[in-house]
């Protein structure tokens, strides 16, 4: 096994390689407006840390969101396409699940990534490994009765005191976490879904209304 992880679903630009044992490469970058600028060499410079070759990865894993359209769309068209170049499966995984992974935290917790607008992505976990509720999109204010008392980890949390008083690190996710997590699923036999992206609103970009198409006939 040789998996090539990556997300850009937050300002983190991270890629990972893990060998089936554990991560033997990782970089990230923290830069919400360059995702695309910065995924190309990020995985080479992974692979080139690891010895390896792109032609070696045997599956892709992808962190599928939730997270804002233009970023999330980078890493899954990424994957996608280095699944199709390799002919080698891609692994979707929630970055949420990701962020959790990495908390590594027993009790019930609150994983919230920032989502603009004043809003957060965020989902309960029972653990570390286990998540209680879809991932969602909402105002803090509008759930502070549904995370009262609970800790939380991702920048959405710092980012609110009020409503995530128990916030802390991580802040972003890590491909290494999601590699990891990957990794674990895949040998205890189980299916990661395809990669579907966990777009929970429409895009900032919309076409103008009165739009006129231009054309000759």
């Amino acid at each position: 096994m040789l998996l090539l992880a990556l997300d850009t679903a937050t300002p983190a630009v991270t890629v990972a390689l893990h060998d089936g044992r554990d991560v033997i490469a990782s970089s990230s970058q923290v830069d919400a407006r360059r995702h695309g600028e910065l995924l190309l060499p990020a995985v080479d410079r992974v692979l080139a840390e690891a010895g390896s070759r792109l032609d070696a990865v045997t599956g892709i894993v992808v962190g599928v969101g939730p997270g804002p359209y233009t970023g999330l769309r980078v890493g899954l068209m990424t994957a996608d396409t280095f699944g199709l170049a390799l002919g080698v499966p891609v692994h979707g995984v929630c970055t949420l699940d990701g962020l959790a992974y990495a908390a590594d935290l027993e009790g019930p917790f609150v994983v919230a990534t920032d989502a603009r607008r004043k809003e957060v992505y965020w989902a309960r976990y029972a653990d570390s490994r286990t998540r209680l509720t879809e991932p969602a999109v909402d105002r803090p204010a509008d759930i502070a009765d549904r995370v009262a008392g609970l800790p939380a980890v991702g920048a959405g949390a710092l980012l609110y005191p009020d409503t995530f008083p128990k916030a802390h690190e991580p802040e972003h996710v890590s491909a290494a976490a999601l590699a990891r997590l990957a990794a674990e699923r895949l040998a205890a036999g189980g299916e990661l879904p395809a990669p579907r992206p966990l777009y929970l609103r429409r895009p900032d970009a919309q076409v103008p209304k009165n739009y006129k198409v231009v054309t000759p006939k």
